[in-house]
């Protein structure tokens, strides 16, 4: 009994010794370390991730502005060896024309109406042309100049151009009168006034009344230069197929757009020039009654066909050498025409003719009626009365 508690005795205090060397030998406890205190080491800011915080919706990015087919107000005319007639209608031709709307804002021709036969369509600006001198102050030593100016008395309503009138031959053997139709036009009506400053010789202008309102400071050069300024009516309308009512309405409305178109540079005159050449009637009647003269023509130059500036030329001069003289048609809207002139009046003068100027006694007229009708016509006019040139420029 002794040797067994002996033994368990012994045992425990083996199980004592090991438990004590374990708990030496154990690696030591690590205390956890303490939380830090946020006010001390602030948290840096979390960007949000873009699936978390939406990005605001942007704007929707405006759409390209259209391209206009219309050329724009700075773009430089077309010269005048251009296409006779602008690429979207056709040079209106005697008795046809082509039309788009009137705009009366005097620098800005832009828009178009429709009205059957239409007018041809304008180009946008007028090119900046100084206005030439008054042909009556030219002193150019070897000029054409004018040889004779006669006076004009339209009482009545007398009729000239011995292809429809016969009464009043006033022309001397190689005495020529220059008359030009269908303007004002962008670049052609200038070139033709540049080329008769330049000779110092004066011409009549059957202006229709739509282009007036088109180019008035090209009409304003036209009276600057000492030309006399007559109506073609209002739109290039045959008024032979016309009521009486509608044929008095072309004639007088076109008055009224030159007189506008003029302002306060330049004198119309009560000359009248029938579209085709075509008298009615009562039209011969009516223009008696308003004391405006009547003009058809001795030689008509057919440029409108011709076209060339050479066969211009040619026509012009054969016809005044089969009759000496007369009362020569041309139309200052004809590219062609245009270039022609220059050309025209050195061999007029080669061959010794002489221009006589006609200008009238009285004084053109229009009827209250019809400038109010041409004033509710105008869209938003404006004070100013400057030209086109000399409002908008190129810088860039």
């Amino acid at each position: 009994m002794r040797s067994a508690a002996a033994f368990a005795l012994a045992m425990s205090a083996s199980l004592l010794v090991l438990s004590q060397v374990s708990a030496q030998n154990a690696p030591p406890q690590i205390a956890p370390a303490p939380a830090l205190a946020p006010s001390l080491i602030p948290a840096p800011a979390l960007t949000p991730a873009p699936s978390l915080t939406p990005a605001p919706a942007a704007a929707p990015a405006p759409a390209p502005l259209a391209q206009s087919s219309a050329p724009s107000l700075l773009d430089p005319p077309p010269p005048v060896t251009a296409q006779p007639a602008p690429a979207r209608a056709p040079a209106p031709t005697t008795g046809q024309s082509q039309a788009r709307p009137p705009q009366l804002q005097p620098a800005t021709p832009a828009a178009v109406q429709a009205q059957p036969p239409a007018l041809a369509q304008p180009q946008r600006q007028a090119p900046p042309v100084a206005p030439p001198a008054a042909a009556a102050n030219c002193a150019k030593p070897g000029a054409l100049g004018v040889a004779r100016t006669v006076e004009i008395d339209t009482t009545g309503g007398p009729g000239f151009g011995f292809e429809h009138f016969k009464q009043h031959d006033f022309l001397r053997d190689k005495e020529v009168v220059l008359t030009f139709d269908d303007g004002p036009w962008l670049n052609t009506t200038a070139a033709v006034v540049k080329a008769l400053a330049d000779e110092c010789v004066r011409a009549t202008f059957f202006i229709i009344g739509k282009h007036a309102t088109y180019y008035p400071e090209v009409l304003r050069q036209v009276a600057a230069g000492g030309h006399s300024v007559g109506s073609h009516t209002w739109s290039h309308q045959d008024l032979s197929k016309k009521t009486v009512e509608e044929a008095k309405a072309e004639v007088e409305k076109a008055v009224s757009a030159i007189k506008w178109a003029l302002g306060d540079q330049g004198q119309q005159t009560p000359f009248f020039r029938f579209p085709a050449l075509r008298h009615p009637p009562e039209l011969v009647t009516y223009l008696g009654e308003r004391n405006i003269a009547i003009f058809s023509t001795d030689l008509d130059s057919f440029d409108f066909k011709l076209r060339k500036p050479d066969a211009i030329i040619k026509a012009v001069m054969t016809k005044l050498q089969k009759h000496g003289k007369g009362i020569v048609l041309m139309h200052d809207f004809q590219a062609g025409t245009a270039q022609a002139v220059p050309q025209l009046l050195a061999e007029l003068k080669a061959g010794g003719y002489k221009i006589v100027h006609m200008k009238a006694k009285n004084t053109m007229v229009t009827l209250p009626q019809y400038d109010e009708e041409l004033a509710k016509e105008s869209k938003l006019p404006t004070v100013s009365q400057r030209p086109t040139s000399s409002v908008v420029k190129t810088v860039d």
